[in-house]
């Protein structure tokens, strides 16, 4: 995944890449989908790592650190990051309880830096918060990956980011 993104990913190639058949991928996986689930969680856990990495070398300004990562992680690994969000489940299959489980770390991250960058009275407020955000700083960091922000004229979305997740945590402080 990694190498090839999505689009070009082949449970056959990952089959012959390790010398089994594709019948063992599936059994192993039970299905396509759940093989590519089992990958992109894979990728929420090394991106959970990196945050948590990256915010321990921060020093005062954890908001400005977990943007940061967010975009570096981006930039650093644009397939695995990609294919989390290219590979959708058909509408009637739900996300199994130990890959959302492996996802929620990231979540979970970023829902106690908010958390602890509100005061004690709207520290309620940081998990819906956190959602939102994440929501901002992925359509800047896909803009900014994607080239879009460039062909506006825009020069700094990482500080477009994090300007409209301070001014998010401000607002519900």
């Amino acid at each position: 995944m990694a190498e090839a993104g999505f689009a070009h990913f082949s449970a056959r190639e990952v089959a012959k890449r390790i010398g089994y058949s594709i019948g063992t991928i599936y059994n192993v996986f039970g299905s396509y989908d759940r093989l590519i689930l089992a990958i992109n969680s894979r990728t929420f856990q090394l991106w959970a790592r990196y945050l948590r990495d990256r915010l321990a070398d921060a020093e005062d300004d954890r908001i400005a650190a977990l943007v940061e990562a967010y975009f570096a992680f981006a930039r650093d690994n644009p397939n695995i990051w990609t294919a989390i969000y290219d590979h959708r489940l058909a509408p009637y299959e739900t996300l199994p309880d130990e890959f959302a489980a492996q996802r929620s770390e990231l979540t979970d991250i970023v829902v106690a830096e908010v958390a602890a960058a509100l005061p004690p009275s709207a520290r309620d407020a940081a998990p819906r918060l956190a959602r939102s955000l994440i929501a901002t700083v992925h359509g800047h960091c896909i803009f900014a990956l994607n080239g879009s922000f460039a062909l506006m004229g825009e020069s700094a979305p990482l500080d477009l980011a994090v300007s409209r997740v301070r001014e998010a945590i401000a607002a519900a402080a």
